[in-house]
């Protein structure tokens, strides 16, 4: 499977005495959570939840930050949060939140040890995986949901492609085919 492969090289840069992190990327629904938590228990890794790690600093909710404070505000959190995880987190799982590509430095700062997954779904399946979770605030006001997941996907995608060293489609497989 595609991870064997991810885990294989990993574990020659474990060998090798060589600090790497897995940095899972991807637009909100592509199942970065839940493969990030398997693949820290298979690998026995620690795992960084970055949207976790924001709602504990804020002593908040992802859902009350952006209402109260807005997305600018998030994503500046955001951007501290993954700087200071960036430089202690040595052979760790980093799950991010899917908007995380929006900044250039925080790639830059996930790749300085990490090599990043970028998980894909297709727009049917996130919208099935996401339309009924409370904890994903809208995105933009005034449009469909369909519509929103529709255009940030599309405005996102150049930067996933960018930052990915590696891609898979979550489309059509469970998370424990994925990383079998």
């Amino acid at each position: 499977s595609f991870f064997k492969g991810l885990i294989r090289q990993f574990i020659r840069s474990l060998t090798s005495g060589i600090s790497v992190n897995i940095v899972m990327l991807g637009y909100r629904g592509t199942g970065k959570s839940v493969i990030s938590k398997i693949l820290s228990v298979k690998l026995r890794m620690e795992l960084y939840k970055i949207d976790d790690l924001i709602s504990r600093s804020a002593g908040k909710s992802i859902p009350e930050i952006v209402a109260e404070e807005g997305w600018e505000s998030f994503r500046k959190r955001e951007s501290e949060i993954v700087a200071e995880v960036s430089c202690k987190a040595k052979n760790s799982i980093i799950d991010c939140g899917g908007g995380v590509v929006l900044n250039d430095a925080n790639i830059s700062n996930l790749k300085k040890d990490g090599v990043c997954v970028v998980l894909t779904a297709s727009l049917e399946t996130i919208m099935k995986r996401i339309r009924h979770d409370r904890n994903r605030p809208a995105l933009q006001s005034g449009m469909s949901f369909e519509d929103e997941q529709k255009k940030n996907m599309e405005e996102r995608e150049g930067k996933y492609q960018a930052a990915a060293d590696f891609l898979c489609d979550t489309s059509n497989r469970r998370p424990e085919e994925i990383v079998a």
